[in-house]
């Protein structure tokens, strides 16, 4: 199994980016899905998480009305749509996802998951 993440890069404060993941070798649409992140000098933390069918969805507060998770099992992908960038923000984001999970609420979980993409720096400016 393989997730390539993109769309990562510098924005100003206040601009958005679109973040894209794309798995391979698996049955997407089986997958519940996650997005992580690790903020420069700090631990990885949850971001969001979808379901299999794209039915549920979780966000971290922080995030919640700025940042959406969506994804297309046509296309194998899952998206992080980032508005209303901070630069708290900035971070290696990371693309996860949990084969054959039929449920979302634990996707919070770094521990739930089991294939990591390899990140996607962005770097929100002042």
């Amino acid at each position: 199994v393989q997730l390539q993440a993109s769309g990562g890069g510098l924005v100003q404060a206040g601009g958005s980016l679109e973040l894209s993941c794309v798995v391979s070798g698996a049955a997407f649409d089986a997958c519940g899905m996650g997005w992580f992140r690790q903020p420069p000098g700090k631990e990885r933390e949850f971001v969001a998480a979808i379901s299999f069918d794209g039915s549920s969805t979780r966000y971290e507060d922080s995030v919640k009305g700025r940042l959406s998770i969506s994804r297309d099992n046509v296309k194998n992908t899952v998206y992080l749509q980032m508005n209303s960038l901070k630069p708290e923000d900035t971070a290696v984001y990371y693309c996860a996802a949990k084969p054959n999970y039929a449920g979302y609420y634990y996707l919070f979980r770094q521990s739930d998951y089991d294939y990591w993409g390899q990140g996607t720096q962005v770097t929100v400016s002042s």
